[in-house]
């Protein structure tokens, strides 16, 4: 997940020089993401505000790394937009739960899935910010066309 500027709750408060620092954002993690995973294509989505099921009260687009074929036991490609909408994709759920006394990990049903912990999570993220420093250093930084 990339998050917008800090006081951005929905796209249109952008102006066209942070849309654009945004999108060009975007692509530059996407790369990093389809290498690090090895994978073959992207979901990219906003969930551009409360009714469109944003449940964090500000502007952020869900990079999901995807591979051939990696939903076909839920039906399909398409599976992940339900997923977006259902508890999988609840990011405001997991973390006001994380920060409460509730159980830190919701019940899943899929029973190949299991929850991480903070540390394993804490790793992945570090990683991650490494492998992009990486790929900053060998493209360079993202240039707008503004």
């Amino acid at each position: 997940m990339h998050d917008g500027p800090s006081s951005a709750k929905r796209l249109a408060d952008l102006n066209n020089a942070e849309v654009t620092d945004l999108f060009v954002t975007v692509q530059q993690v996407g790369r990093m993401l389809e290498r690090f995973y090895g994978a073959t294509s992207l979901n990219i989505a906003i969930q551009d505000g409360p009714a469109a099921g944003q449940s964090v009260p500000h502007l952020h687009t869900h990079i999901i790394p995807r591979h051939n074929a990696d939903l076909d036991e839920r039906g399909g490609g398409d599976a992940i937009y339900g997923m977006l909408e259902s508890d999988d994709g609840d990011v405001g759920r997991q973390l006001w739960e994380r920060s409460s006394s509730r159980p830190k990990f919701p019940k899943v049903d899929d029973n190949s899935r299991k929850p991480r912990s903070e540390e394993e999570m804490t790793e992945e993220a570090e990683t991650l910010a490494h492998e992009m420093k990486e790929q900053l250093l060998r493209e360079g930084p993202p240039q707008s066309s503004l």
